[in-house]
């Protein structure tokens, strides 16, 4: 072996030898840190003021900024906040957003900074809690635009335009959704096709805005921009928010017809994000079928045939079967029984349409045999008051469904009935239709033309004996005969003296 050899050996163990002692030291030293933290953590519970001592000591410990540092502050953040230490909590966040910009990975920072401000949206009740969530916010928003981060600038901003919407602060919300629709745009003023998922996200936000303040001429306007979106991949859940928004705004304008394919396609999209409001959206596709008079079962196809046995669903599943089997006995007792059911706003709101559908159907089936009753003996079958039924019969009596008078006096109902005025009705009907059927035949008809190209009528040339410009001033000047005494009929041949065949002519 040679010198160099030697020395390079050598060299190599004392470079091995100084590494793993650096190594162990550095060891040592996490352990020490991570012991603290979770001796911390197990304090959280009995003596929180002493853990949040131990939390604020951690990042001390640390030669450069860890992740055991910014795991510190968030214990002690989140337990200033639960303990009322509001301006603490503000002091020490800013403190961990020094952390966001290079000690922690930028996947972990986004998904803590997250977590960390739904904490705080939850307990934000009292007035002094809520300045602290917009001072977090404020924050949050400063950091991200310092360091060019415009990705989580865009999420942070939507989160808190989400939070005005749920908190139904619309000055705020209106003047957020400015800002974030100028962000998701070009200098020219377009839609910068790099940003369309944002995009989409915020059309949501301002979707249920407008249909939350029931403005449709606006929501409509921005429900049609947003489905023209093309240039993103959206999270099925924003698309199942802009579908039930639109099915809601047709069912405001009784297209239930639009408004049923909506629901259907909120559906689909919620259930394929695994998002819980796919039962309530799956209950507005059911009161949708209803309205439209539908004889099709909503369960029967393929996506909501798994939920048709589902308990959150049975009694709209029930409320069909009676609606289809027209049983006003049977659906008057589901919504009695399920009071559940009109505890959303949307479905309380619309159900009185089907209600009335059921009992007109009821009301029109019940008097089919009577020439006279009175509302009394209709409300007690249908267990409705009488002030119902004499809207319901005033209604029918008013659309023509119903021939009758109604005694306010004595609560009566008479039906008029007269066959004669049927019978002269019904041959009136006849008569017209047979005279729009002669009519068809003499001026459409091939066997009523003339086979050759003209035919003389007094010493006029007409062609195709057009029945309604025809001159028969000829035919009576020679006796119905032409100027030679001759009329040529229908099978060509001529008959002398004979009358020109001119069908039902008078």
């Amino acid at each position: 072996m040679s010198d160099d050899d030697d020395f390079m050996q050598d060299s190599d163990q004392e470079q091995y030898d100084f590494e793993y002692e650096d190594d162990d030291e550095q060891e040592t030293g996490d352990v020490d840190v991570e012991n603290k933290y979770y001796n911390a953590k197990q304090m959280k519970a009995d003596n929180p003021e002493e853990a949040i001592i131990e939390f604020l000591g951690l990042p001390a410990l640390e030669q450069e900024k860890g992740d055991w540092g910014f795991k510190g502050l968030k214990q002690a953040i989140k337990l200033e906040f639960k303990l009322g230490q509001y301006d603490k909590a503000v002091v020490h966040y800013r403190e961990l957003l020094t952390y966001v910009k290079s000690a922690v990975t930028r996947n972990y920072s986004e998904k803590s900074i997250n977590n960390m401000l739904d904490f705080i949206e939850k307990g934000s009740d009292d007035p002094r809690a809520y300045k602290c969530m917009e001072q977090f916010y404020s924050q949050t928003l400063d950091s991200f635009q310092s360091t060019n981060n415009e990705r989580l600038w865009l999420k942070t901003n939507i989160k808190l335009a989400r939070l005005w919407l749920d908190r139904r602060e619309y000055t705020h919300l209106v003047r957020k959704v400015r800002e974030l629709h100028k962000a998701c745009q070009k200098e020219d003023g377009t839609d910068d096709p790099s940003k369309g998922t944002y995009s989409l996200e915020v059309y949501a936000l301002e979707i249920q805005m407008y249909a939350d303040t029931r403005n449709n001429k606006r929501l409509k306007a921005l429900y049609q921009r947003a489905l023209k979106v093309r240039s993103a991949v959206p999270h099925p859940k924003i698309m199942g928010i802009i579908r039930e928004s639109g099915g809601k705004m047709h069912m405001s304008e009784e297209n239930w017809k639009l408004a049923q394919i909506d629901f259907f396609e909120s559906f689909r999209n919620y259930d394929e994000a695994g998002s819980l409001q796919r039962i309530q959206v799956l209950k507005y596709l059911v009161l949708t079928t209803m309205l439209m008079g539908s004889d099709i079962n909503p369960f029967d196809s393929q996506e909501t045939k798994p939920y048709k046995n589902d308990p959150r669903i049975s009694a709209m599943t029930d409320l069909v079967d009676a609606y289809q089997r027209n049983d006003i006995h049977r659906y008057e007792s589901i919504l009695q029984n399920n009071k559940d059911v009109l505890e959303d706003p949307f479905i309380a709101e619309n159900i009185d349409e089907v209600t009335r559908s059921m009992r007109t159907k009821a009301v029109l089936k019940l008097i089919a045999p009577y020439t006279r009753f009175t509302l009394d003996f209709i409300a007690k079958q249908l267990k409705i008051s009488e002030a119902e039924v004499q809207d319901i019969v005033g209604f029918l009596i008013v659309d023509k469904k119903l021939r009758g008078k109604i005694d306010q006096s004595h609560g009566s109902v008479e039906i008029e009935s007269n066959p004669d005025a049927d019978r002269t009705q019904a041959m009136q009907e006849w008569t017209s239709a047979i005279r729009s059927l002669c009519k068809t035949v003499l001026n459409e008809a091939e066997g009523f033309k003339a086979e050759d190209s003209s035919i003389v009528l007094g010493g006029t040339a007409v062609s195709g004996f057009p029945s309604s410009h025809m001159d028969l001033e000829g035919l009576k000047q020679n006796g119905g005969r032409g100027p030679n005494g001759w009329a040529k009929g229908r099978g060509g041949q001529k008959r002398s003296g004979g009358r020109a065949q001119l069908g039902s002519v008078k």
